[in-house]
């Protein structure tokens, strides 16, 4: 029996390109993490860290641009390795990009649970059971569980839907974060800034900075053909200034010693319940948007690999009615509900293991672009060539940051079993593709789906 619809509904605007592309970049870390990050690199470090990676990753981006523009398939860097590489590379990289977006899912999944015991302490009653000295309760794991099941269906209703959703989310969060921000630099202090970095000496600066460098933001890169400088300035813009206002209303040497959250931080420096509660609501909005940007960025990636015969060819499968990839949808909600059930104790090391795969799959793009460059020959721009190197170079920095031992904050024996695990995945899907490519598909040619 023919399949449905071989081909998914694009019905973005510019703006949701913005959106999805913003919104794949910023989560609930800015409120839950700024005391790792402060810890890590002091107001100076965390602020130059995250400057200097949304400046290392345009490289990245614009490589991404041009591809975009040239290939606009669904299935990013399968589409644009495919014909470069061999099939095996090809659904290598692609499988580890596929786990720099579903990571975020349940990590988000179980962040919900984490936000709303904020305000409401009940979240924090029925212990289910412990994992790595964490205690799982009911109310948090029911609060992902259901938030996840939301994101699905949205993302089943249609692209449409998702990009209403990413623009209300998206807009929503930037309009609460300008104004607490603003109430910030008016009431701060530069002298809660002192000392600039987490560690003394010139070498502690620049170590302070690369250890936040490690954890600078990543991107969905298919939506930025349109809307790439803007989405990629504003999300490192957003880090920078989140760093500079927390340190500024509050001593941040008490803040890392209290391990206060940003809600807490702005209640504390005004005395004021309801200036947290509005940060924690921000942070709800953030919350969805990136689940969102990310769930969308997995399913049309798992479609793209099953478009083309790497895996089940049930992974292709398009709905008729909705124009959405279906069973990559269901199978995402499923990863996401299971990996839930962790807590995020033991997501710590796998969100970890997302760094390297965002490198992984920029390096296999931006490799991909330099080897259709030199097939096009003197009509390829020799400054496209030089953005496509450089983003290379610091997909490879990005990669060594990881797998070298005597590198800072590289991977531990945690780390190395997640990614592991995932690639037995990878393996298990890889058994069940078919052997030649599906009828009617040729290799190389590019489809226009969002």
């Amino acid at each position: 029996m023919k399949p449905a619809s071989a081909h998914l509904s694009r019905r973005l605007t510019t703006v949701e390109y913005f959106t999805f592309g913003f919104g794949s970049m910023i989560g609930v870390g800015w409120v839950v993490l700024i005391d790792d990050w402060l810890a890590r690199g002091g107001p100076g470090g965390a602020m130059l860290g995250f400057a200097a990676g949304g400046l290392l990753l345009l490289p990245v981006a614009l490589t991404y641009g041009r591809l975009v523009r040239e290939i606009p398939d669904a299935g990013a860097e399968i589409a644009y390795s495919e014909g470069v590489f061999p099939r095996a590379v090809s659904f290598a990289a692609a499988w580890t990009m596929v786990l720099a977006y579903a990571i975020v899912c349940p990590w988000e999944a179980v962040a919900i649970g984490n936000l709303l015991a904020r305000v409401f302490p009940a979240m924090n009653s029925l212990p289910l059971y412990s994992l790595a000295g964490r205690t799982i309760f009911a109310p948090r794991l029911a609060a992902g569980l259901l938030l996840t099941a939301m994101i699905a269906a949205v993302n089943f209703r249609g692209i449409r839907t998702s990009g209403i959703f990413q623009d209300i989310a998206t807009f929503g969060l930037l309009a609460i974060f300008a104004l607490f921000t603003a109430l910030g630099f008016a009431k701060g202090d530069s002298s809660n800034w002192q000392p600039l970095f987490a560690r003394p000496g010139p070498g502690g600066a620049w170590l302070s900075i690369l250890l936040v460098l490690q954890i600078g933001p990543g991107f969905d890169p298919r939506h930025f053909g349109r809307a790439i400088l803007a989405a990629a300035s504003i999300g490192s813009l957003f880090y920078v200034t989140i760093v500079a206002v927390a340190s500024f209303v509050f001593p941040w040497k008490q803040l890392v010693a209290g391990h206060l959250g940003t809600e807490a931080v702005f209640e504390r420096a005004f005395g004021s319940r309801a200036i947290a509660r509005m940060i924690v609501f921000a942070a709800f909005l953030s919350l969805l948007k990136v689940f969102n940007g990310n769930f969308v960025a997995s399913t049309r990636l798992l479609f793209g690999i099953g478009k083309r015969g790497l895996v089940h060819p049930a992974l292709s499968r398009v709905d008729p009615v909705h124009g959405t990839p279906g069973n990559a949808i269901l199978l995402m909600a499923l990863l996401t509900c299971a990996a839930s059930f962790l807590g995020d104790s033991l997501l710590v090391p796998i969100t970890e293991v997302g760094s390297l795969a965002v490198g992984v799959g920029w390096l296999s793009a931006c490799l991909a672009f330099l080897a259709r460059s030199r097939r096009r020959g003197a009509s390829a721009a020799v400054s496209d060539r030089a953005l496509a190197l450089s983003g290379a170079l610091v997909a490879a920095a990005i990669v060594a940051m990881k797998i070298v031992p005597s590198v800072p904050g590289s991977f531990t024996r945690a780390e190395w079993i997640a990614f592991a695990l995932w690639s037995g995945l990878g393996l298990f899907f890889w058994q069940g593709r078919k052997r030649r490519p599906a009828p009617g598909f040729a290799p190389g040619v590019g489809r226009r789906e969002a």
